[in-house]
C-alpha cells in the first residue's frame, strides 16, 4: 500500500527464499548458526550493579549482583555503551528496528508536560506495522523467536512483530502484577526461557530470545527475604525506596543466573551469545555516581548503561572502550544469523558489533554515520528539551529553549563537569551543525515555542513526570504465580 509496506514485504519474502536456499545447501545438516539471548534491564544505570563498567570506576557497594559479576568475568564489558534514549519505549523501538528514536519519531514514554516555555512534539505511541523488527528478520531466517517481559511499544504486541512466543502487549503493569515468590515475574520469565530453549533445540532450530526484564520497576515487589537483607540500608540513612531497589536488583541478578544455568544445563553455552544491558539510565537527579544527569536527560547518566557480552570467540575478562549503542544490535544479530545486507532494511542506522565482540578495541564498527545522536525534545525530571551528539570523544548538548550548547571531552571528563564550549568554540559549533543536520535529515520532531507561555506563572507541578504504572496497556494484568 505504501512504500514502507512494500519494502517490508520484499524483505520478508527475500529472507524466506534465503532460508530455503540455505537449507538446501546444508543438505539437512544441523544448523550451526549461534543462538542469541538479549537481556534488557529496566531503568538500570551504569552504576546499578556490583560490576565495574569502566576500569577506572569502582563497582557499586550498594547493589549485590554476584551472577552478573561472574558473567562479566566470562565475557567482554563495554565502558562506552549507550541506550538509544534516556527513557524506556524509545529505546525499545530503536533496538527492535535498528534506527534512532529521532528517526522513528518516538522520543518519549511519559505523557507530555504542559505549562513550559516550549510545546513538546506529538509522538507515535505504537510501533507501526511497516517497520521491520529483529524478531521478523530472525524468524524469517529460520530462528525460533521469543520475547518475554515488558514490550511497551504496542502495535499488537510481539506476536504481530515476529515473535513466536511472548507474554503479550505488556507494559509497566506487568511488573506490579507479580509479587513474592515470583517478584515482577523474574523467575517466571527465566523458566519460560529455559522451556523455549529446550524446545527449539529439540526442533533443531537456533533461537533468539529477548528477555525484557520488568525490574527495576515495582521494587516493593521484591522477595521479602531480599528486602529484609537491605533493610539496614534505609536505617543507615538511605531511603526505603533505595533499599527496595537494591533488593529487586539482587532478585534480577538471581533470574539472570537462572537463565545462564539453563544454558549450561541444555549444553548450548558453546554456541550461544548472551548480552546484558539496560534501556536507559537510572533515577532523574542531577548526578548519578560518577556521571551527570539521569533518566529523562541525555547527559551521560541518562544514556550510559551497562553492557556485557559472553559467547563463542569472546575473550573472558576483556574490555572494549569504543562507543556502541542499542541500534547496533539489529545488524549484529543479522550477521550472526547470516542474513545478507540486501535483506536488511536500508533505513537501518546501526553497525554490526561482531568485530568488536571478537577483537575489542582492535576491532571496528561501521555505521552509515559516524556520529551518535540522542534526541529528547521534551521536559522530564526537571530537564528542558535538548539533544546531544557524540563524535569520537567530543560531545555537544544543545538546549532548545535558548539554543545554548555545552561541549565535553568524554575521554578525560566522562562526568561532564568541565564545559569546553567557550574554550573551544569551533569544535562546539562544528558538532552543533552536525547535530542539527542529522535531525533535519531524519525529519526529527522538534519542540516549538508556546505563544501562550507566561513566564510569571508558577511552574508546573514537579510530579507531572514519569511513566504511569499501566503504561499504554489497559488490559488486566496477570496474577502472581
Amino acid at each position: 500500500m505504501t512504500r514502507f509496506r512494500i519494502t517490508r514485504r520484499a524483505v520478508l519474502v527475500s529472507l524466506s527464499l534465503f532460508v530455503a536456499v540455505l537449507a538446501e545447501q546444508r543438505n539437512a545438516a544441523a544448523d550451526d548458526r549461534p543462538n542469541i539471548i538479549l537481556m534488557i534491564a529496566d531503568d538500570q544505570g551504569r552504576d546499578g550493579l556490583s560490576v565495574a563498567m569502566a576500569p577506572d570506576v569502582a563497582a557499586s557497594t550498594v547493589f549485590h549482583t554476584p551472577r552478573l559479576e561472574a558473567f562479566a568475568a566470562q565475557g567482554r564489558r563495554f565502558s562506552n555503551a549507550y541506550a538509544p534514549a534516556p527513557v524506556c519505549s524509545p529505546s525499545r523501538i530503536s533496538i527492535q528496528c535498528g534506527r534512532t528514536p529521532a528517526a522513528l519519531h518516538w522520543t518519549k514514554a511519559a505523557p507530555a508536560e504542559t505549562g513550559h516555555r516550549m510545546i513538546e512534539p506529538r509522538i507515535i505511541k505504537s510501533i507501526p506495522y511497516e517497520l521491520v523488527t529483529i524478531g521478523e528478520l530472525m524468524r524469517a531466517a529460520g530462528y525460533a523467536t521469543a520475547h518475554y517481559g515488558k514490550w511497551h511499544i504496542g502495535g499488537g504486541g510481539p506476536g504481530a512483530h515476529g515473535y513466536d512466543e511472548h507474554d503479550g502487549d505488556t507494559g509497566n503493569e506487568q511488573a506490579f502484577a507479580f509479587t513474592d515468590p515470583n517478584p515482577v515475574d523474574l523467575f517466571g520469565m527465566a523458566k519460560r526461557t529455559e522451556d523455549f530453549m529446550r524446545r527449539a533445540g529439540e526442533a533443531g532450530k537456533p533461537f533468539y530470545v529477548q528477555l525484557s526484564w520488568n525490574a527495576l520497576h515495582a521494587p516493593g515487589n521484591a522477595l521479602e527475604k531480599t528486602k529484609a537483607k537491605y533493610a539496614q540500608l534505609a536505617a543507615d540513612g538511605g531511603t526505603s525506596k533505595r533499599a527496595e531497589v537494591a533488593a529487586i536488583t539482587e532478585d534480577l541478578d538471581t533470574a539472570v543466573g537462572m537463565v545462564l544455568d539453563a544454558v549450561d544445563r541444555l549444553g548450548v553455552a558453546g554456541e550461544t551469545y548472551v548480552i546484558y544491558t539496560s534501556d536507559n539510565g537510572a533515577g532523574g537527579g542531577g548526578r548519578r555516581g560518577a556521571l551527570s544527569g539521569g533518566k529523562g536527560s541525555v547527559w551521560e547518566g541518562g544514556i550510559r548503561v551497562p553492557f556485557i557480552v559472553r559467547g563463542p570467540g569472546i575473550a573472558a575478562g576483556s574490555w572494549c572502550h569504543i562507543p556502541i549503542v542499542g541500534w547496533d544490535l539489529l545488524p549484529t544479530f543479522c550477521q550472526w544469523a547470516e542474513i545478507g545486507e540486501a535483506a536488511i532494511p536500508p533505513e537501518v542506522e546501526g553497525g554490526s558489533l561482531v568485530d568488536l565482540f571478537a577483537r575489542g578495541d582492535e576491532g571496528d564498527v561501521v555505521r552509515k554515520r559516524s556520529e551518535l545522536v540522542f534526541h529528547f525534545p521534551h521536559y522530564q525530571s526537571g530537564h528542558t528539551p535538548h539533544a546531544a551528539i557524540r563524535i569520537g570523544n567530543l560531545k555537544v548538548i544543545e538546549f532548545f529553549e535558548d539554543s545554548s550548547v555545552k561541549l565535553f571531552d568524554l575521554a578525560v571528563d566522562p562526568g561532564e563537569r568541565n564545559d569546553l564550549a567557550t574554550e573551544r568554540p569551533k569544535d562546539a559549533e562544528l558538532l552543533r551543525r552536525r547535530l542539527e543536520n542529522y535531525l533535519l535529515s531524519v525529519g526529527a520532531q522538534m519542540p516549538s515555542l508556546d505563544p501562550a507561555f507566561d513566564p510569571a506563572a508558577p511552574p508546573p507541578p514537579e510530579k507531572q513526570r514519569g511513566e504511569r504504572k499501566g503504561a499504554q496497556n489497559d488490559k488486566k494484568p496477570r496474577k502472581s504465580k
